[in-house]
């Protein structure tokens, strides 16, 4: 069994045994103003042997209070509550047994005595703790003196005074705060650890002005796009480095040392999209305890799908890709950083029909996340046969090999281009649709079938932000298809959380939508990111506009005119529904694409493919959902 007392913290108990010890004979003093004056009646109730009994009882109090299962240099607010409770608790046991128990010839113990000892008890253990804590943290020799760089910090909430704490605690890294930002004029020429507020965002070109700092920090993870671009624009008109803490959902997945979390500034940070709140624990209940695969497992979704999974208490995670290289690095990070050793790396190309269903067969997965794909449009223009063969083939496989094997939920990982699809990327992901719309409305199966449709992922691979970044490094030009030109972004992190979510709340083959808020301009983005790099755009680094690529839309929609949508129980997720595909003509057409991708017949397969997403044919309606004009818009 395990101790509940740490061996490391054996100290600790000896030092609340002098303590109680010290308490309750304090309590007969303060009682009776000195030792002389005790009633000798009440002598043995100070003895060693009374003195061995209280402290023996409160000591075990203590330990199954916990108080020996935390570090006193970290004490907190909580741990105080903790303390407040258990001298209670051991007070009233000890003063409850010495009072009905008393020593021989000796009177009952006094109630006076059991407050004072109280009292005095509470404030030596929890005055013990904070000075511990104080001890241990406080300043150095060294600290004395400016150290590194000097920083101004925007934010004076819980993270800010967290990050000033780490600062003033940590050499290693290198700051030093000499002045706070906040939006709250009473919090003006307060101090936060001995840190200054210098005042508002309002006046912060002033601050910069007169303090010049070598760095200025956000320390608001919950701050808009808006407010982070305007401190950057501030910053930058006095040429000062912006760095910031990461938005909320980072920093609730990621490291919880705040200081180590300090980055620069990225574009995703001032696109002005509000972040994405989820209660990740209740969204993804279903996962836990479960075998889930992953397909297309090294990509930037994939590889996010395993993140979560992990921390949503998978049992085992089958994680499948073709791609050797990612495949090896999102197993690695998976048991070294995220000490997730239930990780299996699956090398297979998810067309492979027998090959799926050897995994299938061997792991038994009950949850599966269909993430695999070819997604670059100019790329699947040129190559359409594979954009067939792997999207739309590969899916068809996996969903029946799911279905064979019992999976539970089959969840597929869509886009915004499947929708008035004009591209071979944007058709093939269409079908891929109609393929889990199709099976999850058969009632001969018992696997729940749900897709995810959403635009572009920040800084994913292949990404626009990748590109713009490499471009910007060589000093332009940056290529713009087309001044207007728009997209949807989201950060991965948040889609995958919603993506989860949708796989929890669907099954009968719907197509669920993400609200992605509101489209970006590319032209805009593109300014944005070179003056993030320091640079000013058109004069230090050029935009050129190269045209629209093939297949390729001015203007993504995330859901189509004949789409019926409706509200789900989270904010962000609607379900969009629309007249059914006829799953027999669906099978025969798939059944003369595969056969047309087999022997190489690229302008067939090319045409039928287009024909087929121009006119499906489609059997009843879907059933009517009542909203809103502004909901549909």
């Amino acid at each position: 069994m395990r101790s509940p007392v740490n061996r490391h913290r054996i100290w600790q108990l000896a030092a609340d045994a002098g303590l109680i010890a010290a308490a309750w004979l304090l309590a007969f003093q303060l009682r009776f103003d000195s030792y002389a004056k005790i009633p000798p009646f009440y002598e043995r109730l100070i003895g060693w042997r009374t003195i061995l009994l209280v402290v023996a009882i409160k000591l075990v109090v203590f330990t199954a209070f916990g108080f020996y299962n935390r570090w006193w240099r970290y004490v907190s607010t909580r741990d105080m509550w903790g303390a407040l409770r258990g001298v209670a608790v051991a007070s009233l046991a000890a003063s409850m047994t010495v009072y009905f128990f008393p020593p021989e010839h000796t009177a009952r113990l006094p109630r006076g005595i059991a407050l004072i000892d109280w009292l005095i008890l509470l404030a030596l253990v929890a005055g013990s703790r904070l000075l511990a804590r104080t001890i241990f943290e406080r300043p150095g020799a060294g600290s004395l003196v400016v150290r590194g760089k000097e920083v101004i910090v925007v934010g004076a909430g819980d993270a800010g005074q967290l990050v000033i704490r780490e600062m003033l605690k940590s050499r290693a890294l290198g700051y030093t705060p000499i002045g706070l930002v906040d939006d709250d004029p009473r919090k003006k020429n307060l101090r936060v650890h001995g840190v200054r507020v210098l005042g508002t965002t309002a006046e912060l070109s002033h601050i910069l002005s007169d303090n010049k700092p070598d760095e200025l920090l956000i320390a608001i993870p919950s701050a808009s796009g808006e407010v982070r671009q305007r401190v950057v624009e501030l910053a930058r008109d006095a040429h000062v480095p912006v760095k910031t803490l990461p938005g909320l959902y980072e920093l609730i997945a990621g490291d919880r040392n705040l200081a180590a979390q300090i980055r620069p500034v990225q574009v995703e940070d001032i696109l002005g999209r509000e972040p994405v709140e989820v209660d990740f624990g209740a969204i993804s209940a279903y996962l836990r305890d479960e075998t889930v695969l992953v397909t297309g497992a090294g990509g930037s979704i994939g590889s996010e799908l395993c993140r979560q999974a992990a921390r949503a208490g998978a049992a085992r995670i089958i994680l499948v890709d073709q791609a050797e290289t990612a495949l090896f690095e999102v197993e690695r990070e998976l048991v070294d950083e995220r000490d997730f050793p239930a990780s299996v790396p699956v090398l297979a190309d998810v067309g492979n029909r027998e090959k799926v269903r050897q995994v299938f067969d061997r792991y038994r997965p009950g949850i599966v996340f269909h993430a695999a794909a070819y997604k670059h449009v100019p790329m699947m223009e040129a190559n359409p046969l594979e954009s067939v063969r792997n999207n739309v083939l590969a899916t068809k496989a996996v969903a029946e090999v799911a279905i064979e094997f019992g999976a539970r939920r089959f969840v597929l990982i869509s886009t915004d281009k499947a929708l008035n699809a004009q591209a071979v990327y944007g058709q093939s992901k269409a079908l891929c649709e109609w393929i889990v719309e199709t099976f999850g409305a058969r009632e001969d199966i018992a696997t729940r079938f749900v897709a995810v449709r959403f635009g572009n992922v920040l800084d994913s691979s292949g990404s626009v932000i990748r590109i713009f970044k490499r471009q910007i490094a060589k000093g332009g030009p940056v290529g713009v298809t087309h001044p207007e030109m728009t997209r949807y972004f989201m950060t991965t992190p948040e889609a995958v959380s919603l993506v989860i979510q949708a796989g929890a709340i669907g099954g009968l083959g719907e197509i669920f939508v993400l609200d992605m808020g509101e489209p970006v301009k590319i032209v805009d983005l593109a300014r944005s990111m070179i003056r993030l790099s320091g640079k000013e755009p058109d004069r230090e680094v050029p935009i050129e506009f190269i045209g629209v690529r093939a297949g390729e839309k001015l203007h993504e929609e995330l859901w189509g005119k004949d789409e019926v949508v409706a509200e789900t129980g989270h904010p962000k997720i609607y379900r969009a529904r629309r007249p059914s595909v006829d799953g027999v003509w669906l099978e025969e057409e798939l059944g003369e694409l595969q056969r047309l991708v087999e022997g190489g017949e690229t302008l067939e397969a090319v045409s039928r493919l287009t024909a087929m997403v121009r006119e499906p044919r489609r059997v009843g309606l879907a059933q009517e959902v009542a909203v809103s004009e502004q909901t549909l818009h």
